[in-house]
C-alpha cells in the first residue's frame, strides 16, 4: 500500500523534473513574481527539512539536490539576466505580498 509521504515525494520529484528539465525557460524571478517562490526557495525548504531530520546540509548541497546539478552550472546553462521589467514586477509583487 502506498502511503501519503510516498505520493508527496513522487509529486515533488515530478515538480522538480518539470522545472529543471521541461521548463528551464522559466526563470526563478518569474516564479517569484507569479508564485512567490522559486527553485532557490525549494532548496532552502529542502535544507530546513534536512536540519529538522538532524542532517547537516549547506546551501550549495541543497541547491544541487533541487537543481540536479551544481547551482553554478545551472546558472551558466539556463539563467538569464533579469530584465528591467522583471525587476519592476518582482519589486511590485514583493510589496503586494510582503
Amino acid at each position: 500500500m502506498v502511503d501519503k509521504v510516498e505520493l508527496e515525494a513522487a509529486a515533488f520529484r515530478r515538480l522538480l523534473r518539470h522545472l529543471n528539465q521541461e521548463r528551464t525557460d522559466v526563470q526563478n524571478i518569474d516564479l517569484m513574481i507569479l508564485a512567490g517562490f522559486c527553485r532557490n526557495c525549494l532548496a532552502d525548504w529542502y535544507r530546513e527539512a534536512a536540519a529538522e531530520a538532524g542532517l547537516e546540509m549547506d546551501r550549495e548541497q541543497a541547491r544541487e539536490a533541487i537543481y540536479g546539478m551544481p547551482f553554478a552550472e545551472w546558472k551558466a546553462r539556463h539563467q538569464r539576466e533579469a530584465t528591467p521589467e522583471q525587476l519592476a514586477a518582482f519589486e511590485a509583487a514583493r510589496k503586494r505580498h510582503g
